[in-house]
C-alpha cells in the first residue's frame, strides 16, 4: 500500500516536471527568435536595438506596509490653547430635525498674532492737598523706578524690546524707529532710540559687572578677540567665555592686543584651563593652556595643498592628524576615565607629538618647520582636553560668540563714540549670556530693568 502511494506521488512530480520544461522550451523559443531579429537588424546597419526591461514584478498582494522608524513617527507638537471656539450643529443639515447628544470629532489648531497694541500713554497725576494744622500743601513723593528709567517718559518694557530688536535682533536704528511707529503707533526720532540704549545700558552696568567675576570662577574659560573700529580708529573687542549651565559671554573693548588686556579680563587669581588659539599673546598668561586644534588642522591643510607639496609633507601632517584623531577616539571611548588612565594616554599623545616636532623642527626652509616647532613649543597645550574633564579640543565657543559682532561691524563700521562702544558691548554680554543659558533675553532683560535701582545708580549718567 505504502509502495502504491509513493509511485503515484512520483508520477505526479514527473508531469509537473514536463509541464515546466515546456513553459521553458516555449519561451526559450520566443528568446532565441528576438535574438535573430536582433542580430539581422545589427548585420543591416540598423543601430543599437533598444534595450529590453525585464518584466516589473507585481507586489505580492495583500502584504503589509513597512512601517517607518519610531523617530518619523511623532506628529507635530500641539501648544496649548489660549482660547477655546465650539463649532456645533444644532440642526440635521439634510432634515432639519434637532440634534441631540454631542462627542468630539476632531479638533483643529490655528496659531495666530493678536492684533498689535498701540503704545498705552499713563499719565501719572500727583496731588497736593492741604493740611489745616501745618497750614501747609502736602502732596506724596512719585516713585517710578522699575516702571522707567530715570526721568525718562519711556517704560522698561519699551526700553526692554529696543535692547532686544538692537542687540540680539541686529535691527537698525532707522527701522527699530519704523517698527514701534508702524505696529505700536510710538513716534521716536533716532536720537531717542540711541539715548533709550545708553540708559538702559547705565541701569544694567552692575549686572553686566558681574558677569566678568562669573566668568573669572569658571574651571574653562575661552578667549579670543576681533577687530572693532571706534570713532574711525582701529580697536579689539576682546571676548572671555564659558560654557555650561553657568554660561558667560563678555566683550570688552581695547585699542590693544597685548596680553595685558587677557590678563587684566582673567583675573590675577584665575586657575582654571585657558582655551585660545595659538595668538602669541596668550603665551605670556600663565597658568593651563588648551590651543585650538581646527586652528593647527587648518593649517595642516593649506601645508598639504601647497602647490608641488612633496610627498614627506603629505605623510607628515596626516601623522599629526592621526596623533588627533586617536585622542579624540580615546576620549569618546572612555566617557569616565580615572586619572592614572587620563595622564597615561595624554603622556603617550605628547611623546607621539614631541617626534614629530623633532622630525622638522631643525630642518631650515623645510615646509614643515614653522608647525614643527609649533607643535614642540605647545606640546603640553595640545592634550589638556585629555588630561582634564570638561576642557575641549577647540575654540569655537569663542568663535561662534564674536561672529554676531563681526557682522556688526561690517555693516556698520563699528562706533562713533566711546559710550556707543561701552553700550553695544555691555548689552551684547547681558544678552548672549541669556541666550546662552536657555533664557528668553527679552523677559530676562525686562525683569532687570524692572528691579528698582538705588537712586544714586539711576541718576548718574
Amino acid at each position: 500500500m505504502c509502495i502504491d502511494g509513493e509511485g503515484e506521488r512520483l508520477r505526479g512530480e514527473n508531469a509537473e516536471l514536463r509541464q515546466a520544461l515546456a513553459v521553458a522550451q516555449e519561451q526559450l523559443a520566443v528568446a532565441l527568435v528576438r535574438i535573430a531579429e536582433l542580430e539581422a537588424q545589427l548585420s543591416e546597419g540598423g543601430g543599437s536595438p533598444a534595450p529590453v526591461k525585464p518584466p516589473r514584478q507585481k507586489a505580492a498582494s495583500g502584504g503589509r506596509r513597512q512601517k517607518r522608524a519610531a523617530v518619523h513617527n511623532k506628529a507635530r507638537r500641539r501648544m496649548a490653547a489660549t482660547r477655546l471656539e465650539r463649532h456645533v450643529l444644532e440642526r440635521c443639515p439634510d432634515c432639519a430635525y434637532r440634534l441631540a447628544g454631542e462627542s468630539l470629532d476632531y479638533s483643529r489648531q490655528v496659531i495666530e498674532l493678536p492684533a498689535p497694541q498701540p503704545v498705552e500713554v499713563i499719565e501719572h497725576q500727583v496731588v497736593k492737598r492741604w493740611c489745616p494744622s501745618c497750614a501747609r500743601w502736602r502732596s506724596p513723593q512719585l516713585d517710578l523706578r522699575g516702571q522707567v528709567l530715570g526721568h525718562g517718559r519711556l517704560g522698561v518694557r519699551v526700553a526692554a524690546l529696543v535692547a532686544y530688536l538692537r542687540t540680539t535682533l541686529g535691527v537698525p536704528v532707522a527701522k527699530v524707529q519704523a517698527y514701534l511707529l508702524t505696529l505700536h503707533n510710538l513716534p521716536l526720532s533716532q536720537g531717542a532710540i540711541v539715548e533709550l540704549t545708553h540708559a538702559v545700558r547705565r541701569q544694567l552696568q552692575g549686572a553686566a559687572d558681574q558677569l566678568l567675576v562669573q566668568v573669572r570662577q569658571q574651571p574653562v574659560v575661552h578667549q579670543d578677540e576681533t577687530g572693532w573700529r571706534q570713532d574711525g580708529q582701529n580697536g579689539y573687542v576682546w571676548l572671555t567665555a564659558s560654557d555650561g549651565l553657568a554660561a558667560v559671554r563678555y566683550y570688552a573693548y581695547s585699542p590693544s592686543r597685548s596680553h595685558h588686556v587677557a590678563q587684566r579680563l582673567l583675573g590675577e587669581r584665575f586657575r582654571g584651563v585657558l582655551v585660545s588659539d595659538f595668538y602669541a599673546a596668550y603665551n605670556l598668561i600663565p597658568g593651563r593652556h588648551q590651543r585650538c586644534w581646527v586652528h593647527l588642522l587648518r593649517d595642516l591643510h593649506k601645508l598639504k595643498e601647497a602647490p608641488a607639496a612633496p610627498a614627506e609633507v603629505l605623510t607628515w601632517a596626516q601623522a599629526v592628524r592621526q596623533v588627533f584623531d586617536e585622542a579624540q577616539l580615546w576620549s569618546a571611548a572612555n566617557p569616565t576615565p580615572t586619572p592614572a588612565q587620563r595622564q597615561a594616554c595624554y603622556q603617550q599623545c605628547q611623546q607621539r607629538i614631541c617626534l614629530l616636532g623633532q622630525q622638522y623642527a631643525f630642518r631650515a626652509q623645510h615646509p614643515c618647520q614653522a608647525l614643527a616647532k609649533r607643535l614642540l613649543r605647545h606640546q603640553d597645550e595640545l592634550f589638556q582636553f585629555v588630561l582634564t574633564p570638561g576642557v575641549p579640543a577647540d575654540n569655537n565657543l569663542a568663535e561662534r560668540s564674536l561672529r554676531p559682532l563681526v557682522v556688526l561691524r561690517k555693516i556698520s563700521g563699528g562706533t562713533r563714540s566711546d559710550a556707543g562702544t561701552r553700550t553695544r558691548l555691555t548689552l551684547a554680554s547681558l544678552l548672549a549670556t541669556w541666550q546662552a543659558r536657555q533664557l528668553n533675553p527679552f523677559l530676562e532683560c525686562l525683569a532687570a530693568l524692572q528691579q528698582p535701582a538705588p537712586a544714586a545708580q539711576a541718576a548718574s549718567p
